[in-house]
């Protein structure tokens, strides 16, 4: 993915990559929906709380929605790793989706630690 873009637009592509993934896990039976929901949730809430950091009341305000959205990441990280690892998806189909999720993560940790510095100055 292009490293150019702000992380408010690449947590919305997530989203709605996640969103597309969905779709087809809710077409196959059992397991796979009730798995589909909490990745729903949790990969939906990444960008939603990226976009509320932007309208911040304040750097402590900020900080908290960012921890959120990496709360989020790692939940949604979670949920893609059981589904590959338990073989319910294809791992290459899905692989993609969880290397950039995590890279979001990466991004969301260097992000709340400039936020936890200025704070502390």
């Amino acid at each position: 993915m292009n490293q150019n873009i702000s992380i408010a637009d690449r947590t919305k592509a997530l989203a709605i990559r996640i969103v597309k993934a969905c779709t087809f896990l809710d077409e196959k039976p059992g397991v796979c929906r009730t798995l589909s929901k909490q990745l729903l949730r949790s990969g939906t809430a990444i960008g939603a709380n990226v976009r509320e950091a932007q309208s911040a009341q304040s750097d402590k305000d900020f900080l908290s929605k960012l921890e959120i959205a990496l709360k989020e990441e790692r939940e949604t990280e979670y949920w893609l790793e059981i589904l590959i690892e338990a073989e319910l998806v294809d791992k290459n189909k899905f692989e993609s989706l969880l290397q950039e999720t995590r890279e979001i993560g990466k991004i969301l940790v260097t992000s709340t630690r400039k936020v936890k510095e200025k704070i502390k100055q």
